[in-house]
């Protein structure tokens, strides 16, 4: 003779195995939901660690030389009023009978070079020349002015932008240094004062 279970028990039961599943349900959805954890990988320096950061330099800004060529000299130099007597007299110009200083320097390596611009700029004038041999004037940031004299093959005009390292002519002849023969006689001007250019390469246009 089978056993029935009594009505009570049966609910009960009913009841149970509801809950079990409403609670297995809410479990899943739960763990379904949730984000996953990612998997971090750690650095002993943070990326803002200043003490070992390496700052992002340009050399744009730096003062080059007006020419690439490894064997250049000078044939000329400034001339500095608190040099001494010979050094100055050696910065002299002879033209005409008359002695003028030299404001700028004179390269040479006894042969045609290329002249290139010595920083980013605008060319504010191209001009021929017969005494000084031609000029280009550009105009850089700052208030520096670069000048090059004793030119020929100009492949620049006025308004152009240039960039540093760019040729912009090759070096010549002029009337008023014949005796230096092919050469470039180029100056540097900041604030409207014409500096000696040998003090003033691979400097920073931003810090003078």
């Amino acid at each position: 003779m089978k056993r029935q279970l009594k009505k009570s028990v049966v609910y009960s039961l009913y009841g149970i195995s509801f809950l079990l599943l409403v609670g297995g349900i809410t479990l899943l959805r739960s763990a379904m939901s949730r984000p996953s954890t990612p998997e971090y990988q750690y650095v002993s320096k943070g990326i803002l660690d200043y003490e070992q950061k390496v700052p992002v330099v340009t050399n744009n800004d730096l003062i080059a030389k007006p020419y690439n060529d490894t064997d250049i000299t000078v044939v000329k130099k400034y001339y500095d009023y608190k040099a001494e007597a010979e050094s100055q007299e050696k910065s002299l110009i002879y033209y005409e009978g008359t002695y003028i200083q030299s404001s700028g320097v004179s390269y040479s390596n006894g042969k045609a070079f290329d002249v290139v611009a010595v920083l980013d700029g605008k060319v504010k004038e191209v001009k021929e020349d017969t005494i000084l041999g031609n000029v280009i004037t550009i105009e850089h940031s700052n208030g520096v002015v670069s000048v090059y004299q004793s030119i020929s093959d100009i492949n620049i005009k006025a308004n152009d932008s240039v960039i540093k390292g760019q040729v912009i002519a090759k070096s010549s002849t002029s009337n008023i240094s014949k005796e230096l023969d092919n050469h470039l006689y180029f100056e540097l001007i900041i604030n409207g004062v014409c500096v000696n250019p040998e003090d003033y390469y691979n400097k920073s246009v931003n810090e003078l």
